[in-house]
């Protein structure tokens, strides 16, 4: 039987991620991320898993990738600055192909910024914040109930294609309190990690098999090394072949590149014959569609793409639908991060506005339709 909850967007978060089998979280506090590390810290031991707080990001990040080695569905949470501390070790989770969720609860920034305020700024640094080439997947809540569902998806994404995920949350998600439906736990789809069947004389680690490689766990039986140098599939360092660091950067970056399509998930609003069309994400989206729902009344076609997967970015969505559209207006919680993207991907077929805020507030339904209005009328 489905469950009513009234719960936060952090709150759902936790529990969300315990339904889909985290069972270790290693974090420390920030705002406005610490609800998600003291809710971890109650129920995991009631679920029978292990609750860390480490001493600082750079710790937390290496915790879960070692428990992730060890065969745990793992979690960490954070806010802007503690994400910035995290990024080398986000980077070795993409060159060892280490399966995790890093939940990202923006606050305005940049640096301690306004920590207790919503922000939307952390979308560049959740794509390219570690160096090197490789990608990631980024998820974008808009709701407590989003919070639940997509941070399910993001844990079973994580271990489907061998990667560290970014749930990408910001401050006004991660505080309001709304109606949670549970469904019952047999209703709940979680992917498991594919692990070897071969011989363990025949296993090589980093060997793909349809573009992912079977992950063993220490204690299998199977003989791993894992390591932050370039590797080849046996997991042994070859930091001066140029021919394996290619076949490497390959691997980790078009695991992702070639199943954008299936990692994709929009949300479309009046967009079947939308002239104008609002491109948001996150808690901006709750404002946008409301603004959509007022130009309708007033006769204006327009619509509403919300990106609940940020990257890896849909590029091929975008330019189809410019074939449609006059012109996108990107409302987004930063200075145009996604309005480059938006910019990029559609090859000058529509015009591109950026609404932004800077941290602090969220745009009102106004403020957007408002925008809309002058879209319409040429200016």
């Amino acid at each position: 039987m489905k469950k009513i909850r009234f719960w936060s967007g952090d709150i759902a978060a936790a529990e969300g991620a315990i339904a889909a089998g985290c069972r270790f979280f290693a974090g420390y506090p920030i705002t406005p991320a610490s609800d998600i590390a003291e809710h971890m810290a109650l129920r995991l031991p009631q679920e029978n898993g292990i609750f860390i707080q480490m001493e600082d990001e750079l710790a937390s990040m290496a915790a879960i990738l070692g428990a992730s080695w060890g065969g745990a569905k793992v979690m960490t949470a954070t806010s802007g600055p503690g994400f910035s501390l995290m990024q080398e070790n986000i980077g070795l989770g993409a060159i060892t192909e280490t399966p995790c969720v890093v939940a990202d609860v923006q606050r305005a920034g940049p640096s301690t910024g306004m920590p207790t305020l919503v922000g939307q700024g952390d979308v560049m640094q959740s794509r390219w914040g570690s160096h090197g080439d490789y990608e990631t997947i980024v998820i974008s809540p808009s709701s407590p109930q989003e919070s639940f569902d997509l941070i399910i998806r993001a844990f079973n994404l994580a271990e489907l294609y061998r990667v560290p995920v970014i749930f990408l949350m910001d401050e006004c998600v991660a505080h309001m309190s709304e109606r949670v439906v549970v469904p019952p736990k047999e209703k709940i789809e979680v992917v498991e990690r594919l692990k070897p069947s071969m011989p363990p004389e025949q296993y090589m680690p980093f060997k793909p098999l349809n573009n992912i490689a079977p992950m063993a766990i220490a204690g299998m039986g199977y003989k791993i090394h894992v390591t932050g140098l370039t590797h080849n599939e046996k997991g042994y360092p070859q930091t001066t072949s140029t021919e394996v660091q290619e076949w490497m950067i390959r691997h980790i970056c078009d695991k992702i590149r070639k199943n954008e399509r299936k990692i994709r998930d929009i949300e479309e609003y009046e967009m079947d014959d939308a002239e104008i069309a609002v491109v948001s994400f996150g808690i901006a989206g709750r404002s946008a569609k409301a603004a959509v729902k007022i130009a309708r009344k007033h006769g204006i076609k327009a619509g509403l793409i919300r990106l609940k997967t940020i990257w890896p970015f849909p590029e091929e969505y975008f330019e189809n639908a410019a074939d449609n559209i006059k012109k996108f207006i990107v409302a987004e919680i930063n200075y145009g991060q996604v309005k480059l993207e938006v910019e990029r991907s559609i090859h000058g077929k529509a015009s591109v506005e950026l609404l932004p805020k800077f941290g602090g507030a969220v745009h009102t339904p106004m403020e957007i339709y408002n925008k809309i209005k002058e879209a319409k009328n040429g200016n």
